[in-house]
């Protein structure tokens, strides 16, 4: 696998290795030797969600507070998003940052998101599947939003027209008014 660390602190770019041949190809989704030999990480999933959206539903941002705060490890088994972490890591060099990438079932990249960053995702092909594996259970209490087209961010979104946006995302505070993930 190939580990390439992006724009903000501890958030990684993973593309697995693809064997193909006439037949279609294989790869390996998830190794936890491989993972950690990798990305030096000794990470531990226990919850894996999947959803299903069409084109121009926009999902997030979303994070969980401690004790239930969550890292994922994200990817698009079919169609394609554009996927934007936002780092809430209070202290951090790079609070208040966002970064997208395209995933999309073609180019199988996967993006590990740590603990106090917040996530969404725009679907841009006719319907995308998105597989999360999380290292904590989903937690109502300790979720939070950020408002997913507060000014302050500047998020580029690629959209067409208006997203379809659920109304707690819509409700979300901004930047300004989150609640930011704990230092330390």
């Amino acid at each position: 696998m190939i580990v390439t660390p992006t724009g903000i602190a501890d958030v990684l770019l993973i593309e697995p290795r693809v064997f193909a041949d006439q037949r279609g190809h294989f790869f390996e989704s998830f190794n936890a030797r491989a993972f950690a030999e990798a990305t030096g990480l000794a990470v531990e999933f226990v919850q894996d969600n999947q959803s299903l959206s069409t084109r121009g539903v926009l999902r997030g941002l979303h994070y969980q507070l401690p004790p239930k705060a969550q890292g994922k490890l994200v990817r698009v088994v079919h169609g394609a998003v554009f996927d934007v972490t936002v780092d809430l890591r209070h202290g951090s060099a790079t609070f208040g940052r966002w970064e997208g990438h395209r995933l999309s079932a073609e180019n199988r990249k996967q993006l590990w998101i740590p603990a106090g960053l917040a996530h969404g995702f725009l679907v841009l092909s006719e319907t995308a599947e998105f597989l999360y594996k999380t290292t904590d259970y989903y937690s109502p209490e300790h979720e939070r939003a950020l408002l997913w087209n507060d000014p302050q961010l500047g998020i580029e979104w690629p959209l067409q027209g208006n997203p379809v946006v659920a109304a707690k995302d819509a409700a979300a505070p901004p930047l300004s008014g989150a609640e930011p993930f704990p230092s330390g």
